[in-house]
C-alpha cells in the first residue's frame, strides 16, 4: 500500500462490463520528503485508480496495487491494478504531523 494524491478523473465510456459504474481517479503517489521528514512530495509517476469510496481531486487516499487491488468485494472480478482502499484523515511521521485533512481543505 502507499499514499497518492488524487489529481483528476478519467472517464470511459466503452469498457469492461464488471468495470461499469465505477469511478476512475488519476493519482500520484506520493512519499516522505527525505531530508527534514516534514512533509510529503510527489514521485512524480501517475496511475490511474478505481475508487470505491468516493475519493475527490486533492484527497489523499490509501492506494493498493497490483493483485492484492483485486481483494476487495468490490473488486475481485475486476481487471485491474489499483485501488484506493482508504482516504487519509493524518499522516505522522516520527513526531510530527505531515499532513491533515482538516487543515488542508
Amino acid at each position: 500500500m502507499f499514499v497518492a494524491k488524487v489529481t483528476g478523473s478519467l472517464i470511459s465510456t466503452q469498457k469492461v462490463a464488471s468495470m461499469k459504474g465505477f469511478k476512475l481517479l488519476v493519482v500520484e503517489p506520493y512519499r516522505v520528503e527525505p531530508n527534514k521528514r516534514e512533509s510529503l512530495v510527489t514521485t512524480g509517476r501517475t496511475f490511474i485508480a478505481v475508487d470505491t469510496l468516493g475519493a475527490g481531486v486533492g484527497d489523499y487516499v490509501l492506494l493498493t496495487q497490483g493483485s492484492s487491488a483485486r481483494l476487495t468485494p468490490e473488486t475481485k472480478n475486476m481487471p485491474i491494478d489499483a485501488v484506493v482502499v482508504g482516504i487519509v484523515d493524518s499522516v505522522h511521521i516520527d513526531q510530527g504531523q505531515v499532513y491533515s485533512r482538516n487543515e488542508n481543505k
